[in-house]
């Protein structure tokens, strides 16, 4: 387990979590896509040719696709970021004492007495309503902000990335060996792929490990299962 210090020189990396789950989800996705077509094509017709066009294709469809999602899906938590402000400067302009006491009941939920909550509230709004009530009611910060486009290149390119380890493993591979080589080469793509991301984000390291490892071969066993029940070499 990663060793947590409350030293104030430690750093927050809860700043990192925007890219760092769109890396993590890229970088997963590319090794158990590709690595399970690649043993799910193979146990269906091992000729080397036909698994390496399918990993090229999984890989490059992949890629796009994790890229395209990542930016529409993270693009409609923008939309819907950007509306809400727009109607939390909508309802300070109509009604900012409404406002101003939703904050302080924010406040006093958090355990300040309501006459030090009311002080707060006031010196928020003389400083930033805006800024206060995005914060404190919406929960919205330069921290947590959706990023459209870092999510769409982290997501595209370590999926890219990725997904070239499985298909290197079954290009060296020797001539009816390309799905062994390739669960063990996903295997161990999956541990270090684990360990990064929990390293990244300073969580424990063997429980991040461990779940990426098991669900990954899991992934793979049922595709290799089902080509292997319905594949029929051509």
């Amino acid at each position: 387990m990663s060793e947590i210090s409350a030293h104030s020189d430690d750093p927050h990396y809860v700043t990192r979590n925007n890219w760092l789950r769109a890396a993590v989800l890229g970088a997963n996705d590319g090794i158990v896509s590709v690595s399970s077509l690649i043993v799910g094509v193979a146990a269906a017709d091992p000729e080397p040719q036909t698994v390496l066009i399918a990993g090229v294709a999984g890989l490059t469809a992949g890629a796009l696709s994790m890229a395209a999602g990542e930016y529409v899906s993270v693009s409609s938590q923008s939309d819907t970021e950007l509306a809400d402000i727009e109607r939390e400067r909508a309802a300070l302009r109509n009604d900012p004492e409404g406002e101003k006491r939703e904050l302080a009941e924010i406040w006093e939920d958090r355990g300040l007495s309501p006459q030090t909550a009311a002080q707060v509230a006031q010196e928020l709004h003389d400083h930033g309503a805006l800024e206060a009530h995005v914060r404190d009611e919406l929960g919205l910060s330069d921290i947590h902000t959706a990023n459209p486009l870092q999510a769409a290149w982290a997501s595209g390119l370590t999926f890219s990335i990725a997904a070239a380890v499985p298909l290197l493993g079954a290009f060296f591979a020797p001539a009816g060996q390309i799905i062994p080589v390739v669960l063990v080469v996903t295997v161990f793509a999956l541990a270090a792929l684990g360990a990064l991301g929990a390293k990244a984000g300073a969580a424990p390291v063997l429980r991040a490990t461990m779940r990426v490892v098991i669900w990954g071969v899991l992934a793979m066993v049922v595709t290799a299962a089902i080509g292997s029940l319905f594949g029929v070499a051509v």
